[in-house]
């Protein structure tokens, strides 16, 4: 007990004692590192994770006119569900309409959140289209092609059910 009372009354003393010290300087090992959220972005970088699964897929890069999967390229629009990739038929951002997307009345489980990949430019959603994703069950998240991938590869990875309907690059309204 007497130890402990000499600890809380040394307590105070060694506050003010290190209150009154100067401020050390800072020695070359101590120096601040940049920030990792402005060295790794979803702007830089397509995929963080290296440990997936072979039969997973995941973007690796991008195009002009198509979409690089598991290191086989894809020209033209990609519909992806789960770890199920396929050709998906619309050419530029308003062909996408509630039948061009019309698999998601029959595939089970619904994905929790469907990532929309505009293109170059992220584009305003029809409310129809908005009405029938929500009449999936599923959440509509719309993004430029570049970042749609790299959120795809981000959502599969931690194991989420997610899809994604992606147009090339290089479509622009």
């Amino acid at each position: 007990m007497a130890g402990r009372e000499r600890a809380v009354a040394t307590l105070p003393k060694l506050i003010r004692s290190l209150r009154n010290q100067p401020p050390k300087p800072k020695s070359a090992y101590q120096q601040t590192l940049p920030s990792l959220r402005r060295a790794f972005s979803l702007y830089d970088q397509i995929n963080l994770i290296d440990n997936v699964p072979d039969d997973q897929l995941r973007f690796q890069r991008y195009t002009k006119t198509g979409f690089t999967v598991n290191g086989v390229d894809y020209e033209g629009s990609l519909l992806c569900v789960g770890n199920f990739l396929m050709s998906w038929a619309p050419k530029k951002y308003s062909e996408i309409t509630p039948d061009s997307l019309s698999i998601f009345n029959i595939v089970r489980p619904i994905p929790e959140i469907l990532i929309l990949g505009c293109g170059r430019n992220i584009e305003p959603v029809d409310p129809e289209l908005r009405r029938f994703i929500r009449s999936t069950g599923m959440k509509l998240e719309a993004l430029d092609s570049r970042n749609a991938v790299s959120t795809y590869n981000i959502l599969n990875e931690e194991g989420r059910i997610v899809a994604a309907a992606l147009l090339p690059y290089r479509v622009s309204s």
